[in-house]
Order: structure tokens, then sequence, then C-alpha cells
């Protein structure tokens, strides 16, 4: 059986507020990171159409991942089935996965500090367009600590960042494909014109 990954995120302008209260409840940080990470896509553009993502991550080390649809979904939390490893080189294996048929779609950019506090893992991610904290851990675990920070339930969102980007791509109507502070230097994002469209129905 696969490992599934299971989390919620929500929209957070000010990030210091809610990581003070995440160290109070006893949280230990593994520090801020710079993330480069490419999508990757075939000639056929198979792996979007199986709603899945190839993806090669670069921060302190490099990591590989394949996410896939679940073998059952959830309303409340999103759940995806992910295969993730190490790799020892991201020049190498960018390369290898050119060779045997992908090509990179898509970068996209975040810092991230990674805070964990047993079963539960919190992100403060800093996107190009907006800051956000993911909640990664069992679902029960998700919703109480989500309901002990004051995060409002109903205001969770179950949409990754692509397809957040996406959703401002069109809105925005933006030019860029890739997610980078460099695209977004000069554009002005209010995400909260977009929160009705962001947050999880139902």
């Amino acid at each position: 059986m696969e490992p599934l990954e299971t989390e919620i995120k929500f929209y957070l302008p000010d990030l210091e507020s809610l990581r003070r209260r995440i160290l109070k409840l006893g949280a230990r940080t593994r520090g801020r990171v710079f993330e480069v990470n490419f999508r990757y896509e075939d000639q056929n553009r198979n792996l979007v159409k199986r709603r899945s993502l190839l993806r090669l991550r670069r921060d302190r080390s490099a990591v590989l991942t394949f996410k896939s649809p679940p073998p059952e979904d959830n309303a409340d939390v999103k759940v995806l089935s992910e295969l993730e490893v190490k790799v020892s080189d991201f020049e190498t294996m960018h390369q290898i996965l050119q060779q045997v048929g992908f090509h990179r779609e898509q970068t996209y950019e975040k810092w991230r500090e990674t805070l964990d506090l047993d079963p539960v893992q919190f992100c403060l991610d800093e996107m190009p367009y907006g800051n956000f904290v993911e909640i990664e851990g069992p679902p029960r675990d998700i919703k109480r600590l989500a309901a002990q920070l004051e995060l409002s339930w109903d205001r969770r969102i179950l949409m990754n960042y692509l397809q957040i980007f996406e959703l401002l791509k069109d809105r925005l109507k933006l030019d860029f494909t890739d997610v980078s502070f460099d695209n977004f230097a000069t554009i002005t994002v209010n995400l909260t014109e977009f929160l009705d469209e962001l947050v999880a129905k139902g």
C-alpha cells in the first residue's frame, strides 16, 4: 500500500503570530529553507490527465516525489498517495528524467519553515503570491490543532499551490508559467479577494 499524504492549508498573511503560538505548544523547528521545485510532464501531458505530479525538489538536499490520487477521496482534508526518495544529485536526476521522456513543465519556489509537533507537521510557507500554513498528519489531529490555534475550519484550503496559481493566473491575466519570486516582484496580489474560490466547499 502506498503511503498517504494528508493535509490542509490556510491562507495567513501574518505567519509570525501563528509561528509563536505553534512553538508555545511545544513544536520544534527544523529551520527555514528556500525551495526550488521542478514539475515534470511527458509529451502527451499524461501526468496531469491522471491528476498526478512528478516533482524534483532542491532545498538542503534533493528529493524526487510522485503524487497520485488516493484510493478514496476525503472531503475534509486533502489526501494523496505519495512516493518520495532522496537523490544524491539534483542536476543528474533532472537529466535522467529528461532522458526517459519527461520535460520540465514548470518551476515553483517557496520559503518554508517546518515545525514538528508529533504526530503533526506544520509548514509555514512563503509563496511568491502569499503566505500559508500547511498542516499535515492524521485528520483527527489536524482538526484538533487547527481549532486549538483558532484557525477557522471552514476557511481551510484543499487546493495545492499550483492550482492556486492557475486560478490567479486566470483572474489576473498573468502571462507566465513559473511561480517564482522574480515573476511576482512587480505584481501585487490580494488573495483575500479570491479566498471564497480557494476554500474547501461543504
